[in-house]
């Protein structure tokens, strides 16, 4: 692959039975599927994300300068990665890389920070002289929910500590999410196109410190976020959608119980997660061989920190983990 950095499990799961790829595996709501359409009588007109700014405030009882609505996180990532000339920042591993990717695409030098295996963080791994820092929870791959208390602690001054929680919405009532904290030299990063189902919308923001979200809006492409995306946005932080939010979550962990009991049963070590993956140490050659039966899972050894023996499992329903399970026997 050309960059590992910039590989992502949509690659692994064409045209395989996918369980690569940490959506929610369900139907849209309704009420989503309505928003959607229904936007698309606006797109005549130049986007506005004013409503979707306003309404990601309330959902998070922030004040609209606290927030920043965004093409997918991914475009966050990029943004922060250009916000000034970092000196020194400091991305945790294992965990999405595209944080890694987007500084090293804007002429950063990073440090990488490697969590051994259980992957929980000590703040004492992270240098002192470090203006970025940039940690997912729950981190992707791995599933381990940091304690809010202990990221909240990594700030410094004259140090950003950005927190990716795309994955936070799987954890019912978000127990450990920073998004509704106003504190200085903290951003939190969100998406919603996982939960949601809808990948092909890029639909997330940031909310945070207000001199930070100043100037990411400032750098931020014009009218990036389009019309559609902002009406997804919306619906997905209504009240209705938090309903339907902690619904699923609920059930996630209910697959995901199903999943990690199936790993126990087949004596593969594996770690507790609290987002729609497993992290499984399977032992080399076991992701190809999956993939020569037609199961896609993501290979790992792409994440710093892991090798060729790990992969990460999408949460599905105990029909599809089954088809897994029977794969990994065998």
């Amino acid at each position: 692959m050309a960059d590992p950095l910039r590989h992502h499990g949509d690659v692994e799961a064409r045209g395989m039975l996918d369980l690569a790829v940490n959506v929610y595996d369900g139907a849209r709501p309704s009420w989503l599927d309505d928003a959607l359409r229904a936007s698309l009588d606006a797109v005549g007109a130049y986007p506005d994300p004013r409503a979707a700014q306003a309404a990601v405030a309330a959902h998070h009882g922030r004040s609209t300068d606290e927030v920043l609505v965004t093409a997918g996180a991914a475009e966050a990532f990029t943004l922060v990665a250009r916000r000034r000339a970092w000196r020194r920042p400091v991305v945790v591993h294992p965990q999405f890389t595209e944080p890694h990717a987007a500084l090293e695409q804007a002429g950063r030098a990073v440090t990488p920070v490697v969590l051994p295996e259980p992957f929980t963080l000590d703040p004492v791994l992270v240098p002192e002289d470090a203006d970025l820092v940039v940690i997912g929870n729950p981190t992707n791959p791995t599933g381990v929910l940091h304690p809010a208390e202990l990221l909240a602690g990594l700030r410094r001054p004259g140090r950003l500590v950005a927190v990716d929680e795309a994955f936070m919405d799987c954890v019912p009532g978000e127990p450990e999410s920073l998004a509704g904290v106003p504190l200085d030299g903290l951003l939190v990063l969100r998406s919603l196109t996982k939960h949601w189902g809808i990948p092909g919308i890029r639909a997330g923001y940031v909310v945070g410190d207000p001199t930070v979200v100043a100037d990411l809006a400032r750098a931020q492409t014009p009218w990036s976020v389009g019309t559609t995306a902002a009406a997804a946005v919306v619906a997905c932080t209504s009240a209705a959608a938090a309903r339907e939010a902690r619904r699923r979550a609920e059930l996630i962990g209910d697959w995901r119980e199903h999943l990690e009991k199936g790993l126990a049963d087949l004596g593969i070590h594996h770690l507790p997660s609290t987002a729609s993956f497993v992290l499984a140490q399977v032992g080399d050659g076991v992701h190809a061989r999956l993939r020569a039966s037609g199961i896609a899972v993501r290979r790992a050894d792409t994440f710093p920190g892991l090798d060729g023996s790990w992969i990460r499992i999408a949460v599905r329903p105990p029909a599809t983990t089954a088809v897994l399970l029977a794969g990994l026997a065998g």
